[in-house]
């Protein structure tokens, strides 16, 4: 913590300085998950209370997000907090999870003809695949599939491109491009040999499937998703009012 110059700058201070040269320095951009308050207390060795009240106050000036039982997220000022609507999972027993995302392979390349057909393109388009695993701390938890309109997203299939932990905030922010809603379906399906290898389970053991239709503006849907979790471990809530 010495890098922050005087030592007469309270303690909570400098954690939050920290955290915004991390941000300024483009580290972390707009949807990405901040390390934990554990995380960060040993990583700067303060205390956890010290972390907690520098957060809170990230977040009241709007530099972070907290997203109850989920996590702390880069925020900005004029961020659409309401993104954060779009992320719903938990662990097996129902409760927010803090679930950390990766992205293990990216490609333009011919999308399934269902899929080009459900985002309105013609049979063989060529989409954007991502494909992105969940952890809670170091065990892969879900996988998501997700197909994109290579129009809506140019450049995305670039390795340089960082895809933060929330990739809504980087379509909005990159793209200018708003998801304004979704729908999702429910199902569940017994694990294929390389949804139980990417996920260390065994063949055919239960996994929860989500499937999620992705729109903008105009009733245009840019992104087809298939979540797989495991059904041991992953949990999907929704509120109804």
């Amino acid at each position: 913590m010495e890098q922050y110059g005087d030592k007469h700058i309270p303690l909570y201070k400098r954690v939050e300085h920290h955290i915004l040269n991390t941000i300024e320095e483009g580290h972390l951009v707009p949807g990405d998950l901040i390390p934990s308050e554990p995380q960060l207390a040993e990583q700067l060795n303060v205390s956890q209370g010290t972390v907690k009240k520098a957060i809170e106050n990230l977040v009241n000036e709007k530099r972070l997000f907290r997203h109850q039982g989920k996590g702390t997220y880069v925020s900005r000022i004029d961020f659409n907090n309401s993104l954060f609507r779009f992320f719903s999972y938990g662990d097996e027993t129902g409760k927010g999870a803090r679930i950390r995302k990766t992205v293990q392979s990216r490609e333009l390349k011919q999308g399934p003809a269902a899929i080009c057909q459900t985002l309105g393109k013609p049979a063989d388009s060529e989409l954007l695949y991502i494909r992105r695993f969940g952890y809670i701390q170091e065990e892969p938890i879900l996988v998501e599939h997700c197909w994109w309109c290579p129009d809506v997203v140019p450049g995305l299939e670039q390795d340089s491109v960082h895809i933060p932990d929330l990739m809504y905030a980087l379509v909005v922010e990159k793209y200018g491009v708003p998801v304004v809603r979704a729908e999702e379906t429910l199902t569940a399906e017994i694990a294929d040999p390389a949804t139980a290898s990417m996920l260390g389970i065994a063949e055919n053991s239960p996994v929860v499937v989500l499937i999620r239709h992705a729109y903008t503006r105009n009733n245009k849907m840019i992104e087809y998703r298939k979540t797989v979790g495991r059904a041991d471990k992953f949990s999907y809530k929704t509120e109804i009012r």
